[in-house]
């Protein structure tokens, strides 16, 4: 069997609709079993390779609730160190030699840079009286925003990140237009740190401000009505003044709310936040539509549950910067002061605020509520029986368009603001909405929508007439690919427990199942992230010109059907994901599809967890794994970086019935230690 693992230092993000945790792997997988297998000609040359010696220390023994574990590659949790980086160093080295000896790579490569090379297209958004997106015209590494003055109007390059950096380290990896469209304040990361430097540029004249923002992280940038500012969350800085921002393992701790004034230094950002006696609290700071309050929500790991506060901005006697001298802190109201549900702000109307949440309601629902007389809530849309209500967005005045999750595919709907009332449903075709761009005051919405075999559409949704018009606004067009010469199915499986995992399937048409086709199975299963259909130019390639058939299984773990889908793969129920996914592996074999030394299997960050367990678990069921920046440590993850927030999916090793949780994961502990798997 081919293990290929990728180790990188990849930290937790937050976006505005999921949590997506990457996962820091700072050593390799000390504690897989690897079984070899001749899969290939690159599998069969990777049997006799001699690997580079890993040195041991013996010495390292862990106590854990009286059970020891040894550590003997402790040495390599430093990435800094020469001895780490001769090690990795001499890993790649190996890596591309046998990849060099891979007849097919060079075809593989022009035929992935000739379907890579065409243009994309975002959805396009407002701000004051200009309109921006983002367009790509191909082999970029990275997309470049453009603004003009109307949807016809003549586009120029506002900002392009590709030309940050000669060597394309530096990523444009937030951002956030003032309401005005005076200004954008954009966060810039380098060689794929999570460290965000936010920068501030006058869209008039394009020209970068002095304004520079450091040591920002999990943050999102929230302008005041007013155009004077922004709401940002950052750390305290590291006490190590050499630090290498892109390598360092520190855990982050001591979250902070800043608001910064346009012009001024960072050391006279006003603190609007803090909560010292919960260091491992993380907080985002968000400004309401009508540009009335602040919203503070507050966050204690990945679970979908938050605290949330509320600042009137007009109540504030000298304003937010009034604050600057006072060296206090904004006096946000707690409405919600406990982490029982999640709750996002829809719209509000004055005091009259609507949310999506899942308190007592694990698909979710939309309720309503005087915030300050906040001792009844009104439910206006009530949780689906089946379907997960995913996003609510008010538009056209009192209307909202909500996205629903059915069977891991997507469904639009127009609703009234007040009522919940069904108004229209919004022909969609199979597939995923990839964006929304919309506000309360637009006629206008646009929609991005992906499948396997759509690269992608962005329609433009005109909400005035009696029924709502989807029109095709722009749509990416990937030369010598025919969708028509594909296939994609979903079948459902039966896992361990009798329970049905949905798994999509994409082949080349009417293939025979004679069991002889190379298979890509990729999961993920955590925190409580779906995996819906969308584009990707490399499973095209691997369909199109080596025959694979490839696909996606919707495990536990994930949110494809919910808080309690969710909670099924969780905590001490993780082995559920581990199950589901080799159930889909086991029925690709069984249908005929493939054979176990031609079925590869595929996850990162969550999904390399995933991918480690089922090789150690099940070896003589797959003929490859592709495990990239997982979390091979179940032990000592959460002493890293962002790691603490994950053990709301995971646990803890510093409780004991938590780490008989993690333990239980790894074969190799079992074996070690004499023990059985349970």
């Amino acid at each position: 069997m081919l293990l290929l693992l990728k180790s990188t230092s990849l930290g937790f993000r937050l976006s505005r609709r999921f949590p997506n945790p990457g996962i820091y792997l700072p050593y390799p997988s000390r504690r897989l079993s690897i079984i070899s297998r001749a899969m290939g000609s690159v599998a069969g040359d990777a049997a006799r390779l001699s690997y580079p010696p890993a040195r041991r220390d013996d010495s390292v023994v862990d106590t854990y609730h009286g059970v020891p574990v040894a550590d003997p590659y402790r040495w390599l949790e430093d990435p800094d160190s020469e001895d780490t980086k001769e090690f990795v160093a001499s890993q790649a080295e190996l890596a591309e030699s046998v990849l060099a000896g891979c007849a097919d790579r060079d075809n593989l490569r022009r035929e992935a840079t000739r379907l890579f090379d065409h243009p994309r297209h975002g959805a396009p958004f407002r701000r004051g009286d200009k309109y921006f997106y983002f367009h790509n015209s191909g082999l970029q590494a990275q997309s470049v925003l453009y603004v003009q003055d109307s949807l016809d109007g003549e586009a120029e390059v506002l900002l392009d990140p590709n030309a940050l950096s000669k060597d394309g380290t530096v990523a444009l990896s937030t951002y956030s237009v003032s309401k005005d469209g005076k200004y954008i304040a954009y966060g810039l990361s380098e060689s794929g740190s999570d460290w965000v430097t936010i920068r501030v540029m006058n869209i008039a004249d394009k020209q970068t401000l002095s304004d520079k923002l450091s040591w920002v992280k999990f943050s999102s940038i929230s302008w005041t009505h007013n155009g004077k500012g922004f709401f940002y969350g950052r750390y305290p800085a590291p006490r190590e003044v050499e630090l290498d921002a892109g390598t360092e393992t520190n855990i982050n701790l001591n979250h902070e709310i800043y608001y910064h004034v346009v012009g001024s230094d960072q050391s006279e950002d006003i603190l609007c936040w803090k909560d010292p006696e919960h260091p491992k609290y993380s907080f985002g700071a968000s400004v309401t539509e009508d540009g009335k309050y602040i919203i503070l929500g507050i966050y204690e790991g990945c679970d979908p549950v938050n605290k949330l506060y509320y600042c009137e901005i007009s109540t504030l006697p000298q304003g937010i910067e009034g604050f600057k001298e006072t060296k206090e802190m904004l006096p946000f109201v707690k409405l919600i002061d406990n982490f029982d549900a999640q709750y996002h702000v829809v719209a509000n109307d004055g005091d009259e605020f609507t949310f999506l949440t899942n308190r007592n309601a694990p698909k979710n629902k939309l309720v309503r509520v005087d915030i300050k007389k906040p001792e009844l809530w009104t439910d206006i849309l009530s949780e689906h029986e089946r379907d997960v209500l995913e996003s609510a967005d008010v538009v056209n005045g009192n209307q909202l368009l909500v996205c629903y999750m059915s069977d891991v595919k997507h469904i639009l709907q127009i609703r009234d603001l007040v009522t919940g009332t069904l108004l229209h449903k919004l022909p969609l075709e199979i597939g995923s909405v990839s964006e929304i761009s919309c506000r309360r005051e637009d006629t206008d919405v646009f929609i991005g929508f992906t499948s396997f075999l759509s690269p992608g559409i962005i329609y433009r949704c005109n909400l005035t007439s009696a029924i709502p018009e989807m029109k095709i606004f722009r749509e990416i067009s990937v030369p010598r690919f025919d969708r028509t010469n594909f296939e994609v199915k979903q079948i459902f499986v039966n896992s361990k427990d009798g329970t049905k995992i949905p798994m999509f399937i994409m082949s080349k048409k009417d293939i025979e199942l004679d069991g002889s086709h190379p298979t890509l199975l990729y999961g993920y299963g955590g925190f409580n992230i779906s995996l819906t259909p969308s584009f990707s130019v490399s499973r095209v390639v691997l369909c199109k010109n080596m025959g694979f058939v490839v696909c996606v299984a919707n495990i536990r773990g994930g949110g494809e059907y919910g808080e309690e889908w969710h909670k099924a793969g969780a905590l001490a129920m993780k082995q559920n994901c581990f199950d589901d996914f080799i159930a889909c592996a086991e029925l690709l074999i069984y249908a005929g599809y493939t054979s176990y030394r031609q079925l590869c299997i595929e996850g990162g960050s969550n999904g390399g967890l995933l991918v480690a367990a089922c090789v150690n678990q099940r070896p003589d069921l797959f003929g490859c794994a592709l495990a990239h920046v997982g979390v091979m440590d179940m032990l000592r993850f959460h002493k890293f970086t962002i790691g603490h927030a994950w053990t709301t999916d995971y646990g803890c090793s510093d409780d004991e019935e938590e780490f008989r949780w993690l333990i239980n994961y790894d074969i190799v502990f079992h074996i070690e230690l004499g023990l059985k798997p349970t």
